[in-house]
This record gives C-alpha cells, structure tokens and sequence, in this order.
C-alpha cells in the first residue's frame, strides 16, 4: 500500500488550522452583560410553588431576567439581574409575574402583577401598567351593610356582611370597581377572630358571587355572605362581626392561595357597637397595599 507523504509545509498550515479551530471553539467571547436592580415595595410572600419573575419587553417580545423570593418581611431573595446589555438597552418596559415553580412554560404567566416603561435608565413600576391590572384604582368606593337574609333568624343578624347600599331605602350596588383584566376576580373577606374568611370571589358588583359556603337559602343579588353555617376551624357559626374588618381583595385567577392577595383595595372597620341594616363605609386602601417600586438598567 502508498503511503501518503505531506510536504512539510502542508503540515504545518494544517496544524495552524486545526488548532485555529480549537481555539474559536473554546474561547467564544460571551455577550456583554447589563445589569438590572428592582427596588419594589409590599410584595407578599408566595406560596412554596410559585416565584416572582422579572420580564423585559424587547421588539415587543418578554425575555427573562430571572426569577426571586420574598420573605415575610417583603425582602427580595435576588433584587439585581444579570441581562443581555444590548437587550436590556433595546428594552422598552419591564413587567413582573407570577409563575409557578417549576415552571415548564418559557413564556409569562397571565398573572401580571406591576409594569412600566423605561424612561431613560429606569421604569416606575405600578399595578396601572397595561401588562398589568391596567388601573389605578384611584376611583374605588365601598358600603357594605350587616344582615342575615339567608335565614329566617332575627337574632343572628349581625353575622352576614353584604355589599351593597340601602341608603336610599331599596338595596343598590354598594362597591364601585373597575373591571378586571383576564386572569383576576374580586373576592370579599370578614376577618373573624384575626381569621380571614372568604364570603367568595366575583367579577360584578351588581351580581352574585360565585358560592355561598356558609350562607343559608337564597339572599339578594350582590356580592356578600352570612357566616351562619359550616365554620372553618377555630371559629363558631353564627358569629357577630361587631369590631372586625371587611375587606375586597383581587386575588389570581386561579388562586393557589386560601389567604388574601395583596391587593386590597377597599377595607371597611365595624364598628363597636355596631348596627344591622345599617349602611356602612369602606376606606381606599390603593396606597397601603399595592406593591409599586421602580427598575434600574
């Protein structure tokens, strides 16, 4: 058999090749990094089975900047990101949500909870954004009433809360709310006991909610509930509200928790003594329990 002979040169530039190849294949020059620190307030605890995550918002399209914890305290686990730098200067808004973990979808949830856009180095980010509620909230009102009208019991009647207003003499819409993006729902709490008990989740102020756990037979048109049967642990059925507080919160949809979101935009106090039948107040509370903050790049 021939054998095959390379001149000497031949050798050589074939050497100069190969380890030319070696050497492209082994020292790629990684893309530059920007980073991105978030400052927010009032974000709540998630369950074991969820995690916040960061998006930036590119040729229109979210790309990830990591996901973090928050502890009892409201502390960020991570509060600054390594990005893509030219990403993160091409980047046109942030916006943060909930996902679950582990999460196998690349893309975000429909649980959206603050948004904005870059101005410069930095984004307000707020629950208005678009992305987002896409609201202020700035116009919410309340009344609720206290009354048992799923029983035929006089004596319990300071053991049911009812959204609605009987100021004029006939029962009118008592909440003023905006309407939710896909992907939330409105629910109504009593705080029994320092327990917060659900009276159910709806879309509409001038409807039903959508279940009456702990309600008797029928009741009016209107979000609300009597606490008059089938008590959670820990409490008694009928109860008297006298001295707790009511509260309309905007939780996910689905919900993977049984407490109150961190939206609460309205809460009401009853007061001691308190009145059935009577039209009571409920205080914007937009400012002392919406997560806001800002982004940095």
């Amino acid at each position: 058999m021939k054998r095959i002979v390379f001149p000497a040169m031949w050798l050589i530039a074939l050497s100069v090749i190969f380890v030319s190849c070696n050497e492209d294949d082994h020292n790629e020059v990684p893309a530059p990094e920007g980073m991105l620190t978030l400052d927010i307030d009032n974000l709540m605890k998630l369950e074991s089975n969820e995690r916040y995550e960061g998006w930036i918002i590119v040729n229109g399209a979210p790309v990830s900047t990591g996901t973090f914890m928050v502890d009892d305290m409201g502390k960020l686990s991570q509060s600054t990101f390594k990005v893509d730098k030219m990403e993160l200067s091409a980047a046109t808004d942030f916006v943060l949500s909930i996902e679950p973990h582990p999460d196998n979808d690349p893309a975000p949830s429909a649980i959206k909870i603050l948004g904005g856009g870059f101005s410069g180095a930095s984004a307000d980010i707020t629950a208005a954004h678009g992305a987002a509620l896409g609201d202020d909230f700035s116009s919410v009102a309340g009344k609720y009433i206290l009354a048992t009208p799923t029983t035929p019991e006089t004596t319990d009647e300071l053991s049911g809360v009812w959204f609605l207003d009987l100021a004029s003499g006939s029962p009118a819409t008592g909440l003023t709310l905006p309407t939710l993006p896909s992907g939330w729902v409105y629910e109504g709490w009593a705080v029994i006991d320092g327990q917060p008990v659900t009276t159910g989740t709806f879309t509409a102020a001038d409807m039903k909610d959508n279940s009456a756990p702990f309600s008797g037979m029928g009741g009016p048109t209107f979000p609300g509930e009597d606490f008059v049967k089938n008590a959670p642990a820990g409490l008694t059925f009928p109860t008297d509200l006298t001295g707790s507080t009511i509260v309309i919160s905007i939780e996910p949809s689905p919900d993977n928790s049984p407490a109150p979101f961190v939206f609460k935009p309205l809460v009401g106090n009853v007061p001691t003594p308190a009145m059935d039948h009577k039209t009571y107040m409920m205080n914007d509370n937009v400012m002392g329990s919406f997560p806001k903050g800002s982004v940095m790049r």
